[in-house]
């Protein structure tokens, strides 16, 4: 069902891989609710995925740039305002990968080099997202900016490793560079902290099909997928939440909020 929400809006959406992706999900919606957007991912992830057939199904056009070079930030920028006709109402970053966790390399024997290839790509890319918009001044008043996490910045999960130190860096920059976008632009800029979601970044954490099992059993609502998290993505780009600014937005069923459930408790009696 749509509802018209984002009529006439323009953006940039990050990291669409493949149909199970939470960027791919959020563009075919913004695409429903009347939005226009380019595309955009890293030259070896648009080798990778299948992202001409989502552009040819939403009538979009696909940019390549690498989220950790900022002269392929500022192209995509000037191309994206030029391609859609004016400055931007909204931008996903869709990004993230820990070299470490591919490499199996455990917490307590990191390679640097690969922790700070991670932080580079998966948090220090935002900032640059941010700063490339904001001195291009490329983006509407009231524009959204969002960004996805997950509750390992805050919590501890073994296995995911340096990622959980890459979203909790990623959440302090939508709040530190939130406050001058919205001071000084009326732009805003949140987090989703998303339920684990079985995409094919997801994937590759060890141990991953078992704990999405009990994140569902621990949320009174269920894990959201990709789809939930499209269709709130949605509702932060519309309109209708134009004063919400500088929040983690957890959109995980209740499992932030859930100390124990019943069916844990019963796999334990």
């Amino acid at each position: 069902m749509s509802y018209n929400l984002l009529k006439g809006k323009k953006g940039i959406i990050f990291g669409a891989l493949d149909e199970n992706s939470i960027a791919w999900k959020t563009a075919e919606r913004v695409h429903q609710e009347g939005g226009t957007f380019v595309l955009t991912n890293a030259p070896v992830a648009l080798r990778m995925g299948q992202i001409n057939a989502l552009a040819e199904k939403t009538g979009s056009q696909v940019i390549p740039a690498d989220a950790t070079n900022q002269e392929d930030l500022e192209n995509l920028v000037a191309q994206a305002t030029e391609i859609l006709g004016g400055k931007l109402d909204f931008v996903l970053h869709s990004i993230g990968m820990s070299i470490n966790v591919r490499k199996g390399k455990h917490y307590t024997d990191e390679n640097y080099a690969f922790t700070a290839k991670g932080w580079d790509i998966s948090a220090l890319s935002f900032h640059r997202v941010l700063q490339s918009l904001y001195k291009a001044d490329a983006m509407n008043e009231w524009g959204s900016i969002v960004a996805l996490t997950y509750m390992a910045a805050q919590r501890t999960f073994p296995d995911y490793n340096d990622m959980a130190d890459n979203k909790a860096y990623l959440e302090s920059i939508a709040r530190s560079f939130g406050y001058f976008f919205g001071k000084e632009k009326k732009v805003r800029v949140n987090t989703i902290s998303q339920s684990p979601t079985a995409t094919t970044a997801g994937s590759g954490v060890k141990g991953f099909d078992g704990f999405i099992s009990y994140a569902d059993q621990m949320s009174p609502l269920g894990n959201a997928t990709a789809q939930d998290c499209a269709d709130y993505t949605v509702s932060l780009f519309s309109d209708l939440t134009k004063k919400v600014t500088m929040q983690n937005l957890f959109h995980d069923g209740g499992f932030s909020n859930t100390g124990v459930s019943q069916e844990v408790i019963e796999k334990f009696s």
